[in-house]
C-alpha cells in the first residue's frame, strides 16, 4: 500500500494572518518604526530648539535658519539645509550606536566583520 500524505490542516484567515506576522517579524518592524519616528521627532526638536539657536549666536543673521544665499531672483535657504544635515547626522549616529550595541549582545549579525572560515 502506498502511503498518502497527511491532509493539510485548514487555517482560518485570522490564523494565516498571525502566522504571516510572526514569520516575517512585522510586529517588531512596526514597533521599531514607531520608536524610530519618536526618536526622529526628538532629535529634530533638539536640533531646531538647541543647536540651531546656539550656532545662530555666532552668525551675523542671528539664526541659522535665516542664513540664505540670494542669486538674482532666487533665494537658497542654506541655513535650513545645514540644520537638516545636522539632524540627519545625529540620527545616523544614534542608529550606528544602537547597531553596535545590538551586535555586541549578538542580537544582530555584525556585517562589518568577516565571516569565520569553515573548519573541515
Amino acid at each position: 500500500m502506498a502511503e498518502s500524505s497527511p491532509t493539510p490542516v485548514r487555517k482560518s484567515l485570522k490564523q494565516e494572518f498571525f502566522d504571516f506576522l510572526m514569520i516575517f517579524g512585522i510586529i517588531g518592524l512596526a514597533i521599531a518604526f514607531v520608536i524610530g519616528q519618536a526618536a526622529s521627532k526628538l532629535v529634530t526638536s533638539f536640533v531646531n530648539d538647541i543647536i540651531t539657536p546656539f550656532i545662530g549666536l555666532f552668525l551675523p543673521a542671528g539664526n541659522l535658519n535665516a542664513v540664505k544665499i540670494t542669486v538674482e531672483n532666487s533665494t537658497f535657504m542654506v541655513g535650513d539645509l545645514i540644520a537638516n544635515i545636522i539632524n540627519f547626522l545625529i540620527i545616523a549616529f544614534i542608529v550606528f550606536l544602537a547597531y553596535k550595541q545590538l551586535s555586541r549582545f549578538k542580537l544582530v549579525e555584525d556585517k562589518t566583520k568577516p565571516a569565520p572560515a569553515d573548519k573541515k
